[in-house]
């Protein structure tokens, strides 16, 4: 697929999360927006999914550990027609299957696992790869986290025995926007340097702009040829992605536009 054509895709797909948002009235804007491109490519350029047979022994899996971000996973699934794209309307109501964050349980094709609480994305992620080991099968698995993620403990027992196992098959993701519900993640607890940590755990660290299409597809590839070792892609980001009232404002991270900021920001996505 040709970047611009990702580059469609991924404005679809911010239209879709500034309108779920508004009409939830609750919701995470400001994660949601910066991850899109990350996810676009994933999902378009490598991953081994197939919507009519999404329990497909040898599919690839893929963990939103940042469950907050799911409206940017839900519309993505709508695209590959896992739902209707009505559905994606029905955001955090009562008895919907998309919720504030993703449910195994709620019959949506692509969602391998409930998420939400931070930190355990990334080891669900481990027991994925190492399962898959133990089963010689050809999957991949990929996990998203938040920056502000990073502070859990959790994180890092998993990132240690992924180092341990040499899961060469796990693609670890960071949406590295700086920012997180309370302010500046350096502020609230810093987690630099994040390359020499990974590093330091027997990962191989891939630190690109999360918003150059080539180079996140440039980064996929350099991940699936590492052999021996797990890898992360630290991506760059821009809170709020787009939406130039959202772009690095803290307070966009759980706070939903109403219809006036809405029509703006879908001026603005055009």
């Amino acid at each position: 697929m040709e970047i611009h054509e990702l580059e469609q895709i991924s404005l679809r797909i911010r239209k879709n999360i500034i309108e779920m948002l508004c009409q939830a009235g609750s919701g995470h804007p400001g994660g949601s927006l910066s991850s899109v491109d990350l996810l676009v490519s994933l999902y378009y350029t490598q991953m081994n999914f197939d919507p009519k047979n999404p329990k497909d022994p040898k599919r690839d899996y893929f963990v939103l550990s940042k469950g907050h971000g799911c409206p940017t996973l839900y519309s993505i699934l709508a695209e590959y027609g896992c739902m209707h794209e009505k559905e994606l309307c029905t955001l955090r109501q009562y008895g919907s299957k998309l919720q504030g964050h993703p449910g195994m349980d709620k019959g949506i094709p692509g969602i391998e696992v409930s998420t939400g609480s931070l930190g355990f994305g990334l080891s669900v992620a481990v027991g994925m790869a190492i399962g898959s080991k133990m089963a010689k099968r050809p999957n991949r698995v990929y996990a998203l986290m938040g920056d502000g993620e990073l502070q859990e403990g959790s994180i890092w027992e998993a990132v240690m025995s992924a180092g341990h196992f040499k899961l060469d098959n796990l693609c670890g993701m960071v949406d590295w926007n700086q920012l997180q519900i309370d302010g500046k993640v350096e502020d609230v607890m810093g987690i630099d340097p994040l390359v020499d940590k990974f590093r330091s755990f027997r990962w191989e660290p891939i630190e690109i702009d999360g918003h150059d299409f080539k180079q996140i597809i440039d980064a996929f590839k350099k991940a699936k040829a590492t052999k021996g070792k797990p890898t992360v892609i630290l991506a760059h980001t821009t809170k709020g992605k787009g939406v130039s009232y959202m772009e690095n404002v803290c307070d966009w991270h759980g706070k939903t536009p109403s219809q006036e900021q809405a029509d703006k920001a879908l001026n603005e996505l055009k």
